[in-house]
């Protein structure tokens, strides 16, 4: 027997599992180590600041933007929602297209997202059964090389966490989406918490507290020019999880109930202050071991190792950071899974579960490029979907919300109560956010593909 499909579009079952689901689909890898590597390599404080500008002028209403779609279009998957508002207003289904990107970019990053994820998981029993002991630093940067190189250990924990995913997003929004987030993020926040007490108490003696708040909380405004600026910019937008069709599906299952610009507000700040808490945690311990803080990825796997194994009761605080790391990991690949799943179901009228599995089937497939070559993954990360896709699905997203949207269905999307904070927002939406984004995505190319050539 056929296993019954489902006509409606599921919805939300309350406003906080909305918010922690949203949540937990911006907070990421991202926010544990490339926030606190761009703040170091960018002027600590001055970049924090333009950070939370961005964060505020421009996130925001791009976060808006991509709900409104979401919400506002009465077909169901992300992209029918937007194909239907685009006819509703009048104009081409081209308008469409950045929830295609968007689509595409999701699919493509969860694909490599899933390979990192297997890294963390496999350092977990490595703090647990004591690997990095006895071993000097040299010996512990050099565990992580012979890890990433191994593509027997890092596919095993990679089909590991793949398979994961795919139950989670199979099993809908209300007992995949919103299981998974009011589990892991409480969890997650608790360990966050802990962590950044531990590392402020822990370093407070030899001076690294001192340092750490200095270095965050008191800008020196003379690091600040263009460039700073272009990539606080970039942060921000990236960390927010924008142009990837996650806002647009999410925002699918928001019940009219449910205030737009104010669930923009509340997701956006939230995951700026898991960004600001994830530095406590990490920067103390940094300088209190005068760590390279610009080391990225190095940072997470190599260098707080080797600081934490010296560390009374290190292999558990390890152990509590990666698996912070996971449940961030995990939260997010199941959105960017979820947007390609929910589409497939809709458009050739299938059952989640199988759309799931045939997803989930494909990612494995792209992922395993990633296990085998570091070059592929740097390729669809650096080189293909931040540079070029996300930034191009925001800025068409915005650009139809702002111009091309019929005014009633705004109108109609936004509460009365809504209409002073919607309307600045939406003003944001149609002049600041597109030239800003547009900035992004230039810089960006010229960057990857003529700078650095």
């Amino acid at each position: 027997m056929l296993t019954p499909i489902e006509t409606q579009t599921p919805q939300w079952s309350s406003r906080w599992a909305f918010i922690l689901a949203a949540i937990g689909s911006s907070v990421g890898l991202g926010n544990l180590w490339r926030f606190s590597a761009e703040a170091g390599a960018n002027g600590g404080g001055a970049f924090i600041i333009i950070y939370l500008l961005c964060v505020v002028f421009i996130g925001i209403p791009a976060m808006m933007s991509e709900f409104l779609v979401g919400r506002a279009g009465q077909a169901g998957s992300s992209l029918n929602s937007a194909r239907d508002l685009a006819t509703r207003s009048g104009v081409s289904k081209w308008w469409a297209s950045g929830v295609w990107v968007g689509l595409a970019s999701g699919f493509l990053i969860v694909s490599f997202y899933c390979v990192v994820a297997a890294w963390v998981m496999s350092y977990i029993p490595k703090f647990v059964m004591g690997a990095f002991n006895g071993q000097t630093p040299v010996e512990i940067a050099a565990q992580f090389g012979e890890t990433i190189s191994n593509p027997v250990e890092v596919g095993a924990w990679f089909l590991l966490f793949c398979g994961l995913v795919i139950w989670l997003v199979s099993r809908g929004v209300n007992r995949g989406l919103e299981l998974t987030s009011k589990i892991l993020m409480p969890a997650f926040f608790v360990l966050l918490m802990g962590l950044s007490i531990f590392s402020l108490v822990s370093a407070s003696k030899s001076g690294g507290t001192a340092e750490a708040l200095n270095f965050l909380f008191s800008p020196d405004f003379s690091k600040l020019s263009g460039e700073v600026a272009v990539r606080a910019l970039g942060q921000a937008f990236f960390s927010i999880g924008l142009g990837m069709a996650i806002m647009v599906t999410y925002g699918s299952y928001l019940p009219r109930s449910i205030s737009i610009p104010r669930s923009a507000i509340i997701v956006a700040l939230s995951d700026t202050f898991v960004a600001l808490a994830a530095g406590l945690a990490i920067f103390p311990i940094v300088f209190q071991y005068n760590l390279d803080f610009q080391a990225g990825a190095g940072l997470f796997f190599q260098t707080l190792p080797t600081a934490l194994v010296s560390t009374p009761g290190g292999n558990v605080i390890g152990a509590a950071f990666f698996c912070m790391a996971f449940f961030a990991a995990l939260t997010t690949a199941v959105s960017l899974l979820e947007p390609t799943t929910a589409h497939i179901s809709e458009q050739f009228k299938i059952p989640k579960t199988k759309a799931a599995l045939i997803c989930g089937a494909g990612m494995i497939l792209l992922g395993a490029g990633s296990v085998f070559s570091l070059e592929f993954l740097d390729f669809i990360d650096t080189g293909l979907t931040a540079p070029i896709m996300l930034p191009l699905s925001a800025l068409i997203i915005v650009l139809f919300i702002g111009w091309r949207l019929d005014q009633s269905i705004l109108d109609d999307q936004l509460d009365e109560k809504d209409k002073a904070l919607g309307g600045f927002l939406l003003v944001l939406v149609k002049y600041l956010a597109p030239i800003m984004i547009a900035i992004i995505m230039i810089y960006g190319i010229l960057d990857k593909y003529l700078f650095n050539s």
